[in-house]
């Protein structure tokens, strides 16, 4: 059960009966049927009430007097208390006083003698003590009715109080003044009584006329008793009764016209009152057929506010109509709210219509059948999912046109946009512009200022703009990534753009980094959006692997590009601390900065809200190294290929002796001189000078030029890739190995052969006794040839000479061990002779023998038979430096020890 009601306040405290009084408390009911009893001061004044709130009910006082409690009763709580009192009071109504009831302002006339009555009226009174009153202000006393409850200061009343009239009119006047008017009131009372005496003296013939004819009246009125009975009236009653009946029927037909005329004026002039209500149906239609739907709240609103609560049938009839009119037109809004496209304030305005006529038809019959709609995340869930379809129209539109146009444009303009790149800026428009409608869309139902009495769905929200923000990034996956695997992304969506030719695809490669610029532009505007980190992170995923692909893709066309240096090979050599490499390395280095300011400009630097790419064991770290060594090892494959370039149209040239008829290749090339050659074309570069180049060049990369790749890299905020210049190296060493292997082939193995023919010719055995004195010619040719070989790798590149020299003189200390092992024995002079040539060639080459060439000299001297006693060699000792006094410009070179 309720707590009591409780009333704490009154607006007014007082007033007369009929007062509207503003009652305030609690408890006061929960509902209009919940009063069911309201007095004040002890008059019962439910009939009048009328209940607004728990806390709040009008109603008018009855005919009550003095002070009293205010009762309230309810159903729920009972009977209640009162801790404030109503004071009723009656009020003299006067000429200016304002009132419903006409009052007669002038006083009666005494017909009777033709003069006013003695005796003043109560509304032309004067003061009877014949005191002035003007300027005394008429006051009552708060606690003069309750000094004086049954009485009141009107002389022409019969509870007359001597006292509430000198309280309430003489309560400025002075005791002397009020003895003096009441002397005065004495005078004219005595007055009067005389006055009255020597009326009736002066007028006693009237008086017996008047007496006489009373008589008269008298007599009359007894012969009329015996005529007509003890009740003359019944007679005359019963006439008029006739004359009314009489005349009614002579008027019947003007009346029951009058009447017609009345109700048919009384129906118009109800029309014309309430021509808003009977026209809102129609107006209604009208307004919403124009759209002006703030128009039809405001009407229907205001219908509410006015006839809601009427209970005469026709205005009944007519809401019922409106009611059955505005649902339909809420249905109509439903319908529009959810239809697309259209913009959001659109939407927003038709929303907030909905809302409110849902409001205003919530608890009757007819706004219950509608009343579980939400038009807000009903317009919500449309936007989605017309955003989610726009999305997959766009996609399979560009793809079709993408299929059906392959066959036609094999030889188109490769400045053309593909139609891959027109789908991706579309796409990015569209998210672009939609996305952030439906964020908008959902923050203002969120907020409040489009939900409606329905409880809001967060969860739902965010999953629609994760869906969508997905969606958005798996179609530019499936268009941009076209080299990612992208098998599992494909089954999982079951969508595919097309394969198209490899010329297609080789052409949209360089159109990444513009695809890459609209994703950045839609997704800088979702950002301003303030929309949660879950989803920006996966656009942010999304730019990260297209700004890595960019990343590859660039570094492929320029490991394409470098593929193509050899082009740009003019053999100039122009390092100037490292003789012998050529301007290849600069050109390599050349292109490499152009590629990574492209690179930095494009997709490296990160833009707002963009993640490194080069953090530690990253995928971006990873791709940057393998791009890296890819890009060297083509370098490195470039100058293999300019090595070995026109190998089988050149006839290699030998440096070795006419002695066997061989023509020899040594010569003086006007582009060479001081170390440095300048070729007008390859043809006047030969191919021994191409190798050596090309070895130099290796042998600067492997020393300075990888290095300073890795300084470069680290300039441009690359970490240093360690790995990447490392394997470079190593495959360099390897290249740089089978490179050399191949010139000390095609050098070594000519030279090598000539010295067993040159030994033996004219039929020369060792063990014959010959002349001595000076080297033997196949000991001259060697030395003749290696020092051709010097001077052709002196000119190129003096660095290449000990790794070269050391393979050939390597090779022919193997051979001279293995044809001094093949004599069976030596004469006295031919020992010497054996000596002499051998320790020669190991004292000239001192500086190019290595540990396996000592040796093969070694086992070349000890391998002559018998060995040389004292004498021999004392003589060969003599002998051999003679020889190197007459040979020592040829010697003069390999003296050299550092270049």
């Amino acid at each position: 059960m309720a707590p009591q009601p409780v009333v704490t306040g009154l607006s007014p405290k007082e007033g007369p009966p009929g007062t509207r009084v503003i009652i305030r408390g609690e408890f006061l009911g929960n509902r209009p049927q919940d009063l069911v009893g309201l007095k004040i001061c002890d008059s019962d004044c439910l009939l009048s009430a009328e209940w607004k709130s728990p806390n709040k009910i009008i109603a008018r006082t009855g005919p009550a007097r003095g002070k009293g409690d205010i009762i309230v009763t309810t159903v729920s709580g009972g009977v209640g208390t009162s801790t404030v009192q109503f004071r009723v009071y009656h009020e003299t109504i006067g000429p200016l006083k304002e009132s419903a009831v006409w009052i007669e302002e002038s006083s009666p006339q005494n017909f009777a003698w033709g003069r006013r009555t003695l005796t003043q009226s109560g509304l032309t009174q004067e003061d009877p003590l014949g005191l002035s009153i003007e300027g005394n202000e008429q006051k009552i006393p708060e606690d003069l009715r309750d000094l004086v409850p049954d009485a009141c200061g009107d002389l022409s009343q019969e509870n007359f109080s001597p006292a509430w009239f000198l309280l309430e009119n003489h309560s400025a006047t002075s005791f002397v003044d009020l003895k003096a008017g009441l002397s005065y009131l004495k005078r004219k009372v005595e007055s009067q009584k005389e006055g009255q005496l020597s009326f009736l003296k002066s007028n006693a013939g009237s008086v017996i006329d008047q007496l006489d004819t009373l008589m008269n009246i008298r007599d009359k009125l007894q012969e009329d008793t015996k005529l007509h009975g003890s009740e003359p009236l019944d007679v005359l009653e019963l006439s008029i009764k006739n004359s009314i009946i009489e005349s009614k029927k002579i008027f019947d037909d003007v009346l029951v016209r009058k009447e017609k005329a009345d109700s048919t004026r009384a129906v118009l002039f109800a029309l014309s009152r309430h021509k808003f209500l009977f026209c809102l149906p129609n107006a209604v239609d009208r307004l919403a057929e124009a759209g002006e739907y703030d128009k039809v709240v405001n009407d229907y609103s205001r219908a509410k506010n006015l006839f809601g609560k009427t209970e005469i049938p026709i205005f009944r009839k007519v809401l019922e109509e409106v009611d059955q009119r505005i649902m339909q037109i809420r249905k109509q809004l439903h319908e529009k709210v959810v239809k697309m496209p259209q913009r959001v304030e659109q939407q927003k305005k038709l929303i907030k219509a909905l809302t409110s006529l849902e409001v205003q038809q919530s608890g009757t019959l007819v706004g219950d059948k509608l009343r579980n709609i939400d038009p807000a995340w009903d317009a919500i869930e449309a936007r989605a999912k017309y955003l989610e379809t726009t999305l997959r129209h766009t996609f399979e539109q560009y793809a079709n046109r993408d299929a059906a146009t392959q066959d036609k444009l094999k030889n188109r303009d490769p400045n053309q946009t593909p139609s891959r790149v027109n789908f991706c800026e579309e796409i990015c428009d569209i998210a672009a512009s939609q996305l952030p409608d439906l964020w908008r869309l959902g923050q203002l139902y969120f907020t409040g200022e489009l939900r409606g009495q329905h409880d809001p769905k967060p969860g739902d929200f965010k999953r629609m703009i994760l869906n969508a923000i997905e969606k958005f990034c798996v179609y530019l996956r499936l268009t941009i990534l076209i080299a990612a695997d992208q098998r599992t992304l494909r089954q999982t969506t079951g969508l595919s753009w097309p394969i198209g030719s490899n010329t297609a695809t080789h052409q949209f490669l360089s159109w990444i980094p513009q695809c890459l610029r609209y994703t950045r532009i839609a997704y800088a505007t979702l950002i301003s959006l303030d929309l949660p980190s879950e989803a920006l992170d996966i656009i942010q995923k999304l730019i990260d692997e297209v700004r890595l692909f960019c990343f590859s893709i660039i570094f492929k066309r320029a490991t394409d590009r470098c593929k193509k240096l050899d082009a740009q090979e003019t053999w100039e050599m122009g390092v100037e601390d490292f003789p012998g490499a050529t301007l290849l390395p600069a050109a390599l280095e050349a292109l490499l900065v152009e590629t990574l300011d492209e690179v930095q400009s494009v997709c490296m630097q990160p833009e707002a809200r963009e993640g490194n790419l080069l953090e530690p064991q990253s995928d971006g770290q990873r791709e940057v190294s393998q791009r890296l060594q890819e890009f060297l090892s083509a370098f490195s494959r470039v100058i293999e290929e300019l090595a070995y370039q026109s190998h089988d149209e050149e006839t290699p040239t030998h440096n070795v002796s006419q002695l066997l008829g061989f023509p020899n290749a040594q010569h003086t090339d006007p582009n060479v001189s001081s170390g440095h050659f300048y070729a007008t074309g390859t043809s006047a570069v030969t191919w021994e000078q191409r190798m050596l180049c090309c070895l130099a060049n290796y042998a600067y990369c492997n020393k300075s030029f990888f290095p300073h790749i890795g300084e470069l890299f680290v300039k441009y905020g690359y970490p240093l890739p360690t790995l990447a210049i490392e394997t470079s190296r190593y495959t360099v060493n390897q290249l740089f190995t089978n490179l050399l292997e191949e010139y000390v082939e095609h050098k070594g193995d000519p030279l090598v052969g000539t010295i067993e023919p040159s030994m033996y010719l004219g039929r020369f055995q060792w063990d014959h006794e010959m002349e001595i004195g000076k080297l033997r010619p196949y000991a001259h040719e060697c030395c003749d040839n290696l020092v051709g070989v010097y001077s052709e790798i002196y000119t190129i590149s003096p660095a290449l000479l000990r790794p070269i020299l050391e393979s050939i003189v390597q090779t022919i200390s193997e051979e001279l061990a293995r044809l001094m092992s093949c004599v069976r024995r030596f004469s006295f002079t031919g020992a010497i002779q054996a000596n002499v040539d051998i320790r020669l060639l190991r004292d000239a080459l001192e500086n190019y023998v290595n540990e396996t060439a000592k040796n093969y000299f070694l086992e070349a001297l000890e391998a002559i038979n018998p060995p040389l006693n004292a004498e021999q060699k004392r003589k060969a000792d003599e002998i051999l430096g003679h020889v190197k006094h007459n040979m020592r410009l040829q010697l003069l070179c390999f003296g050299v020890k550092d270049l």
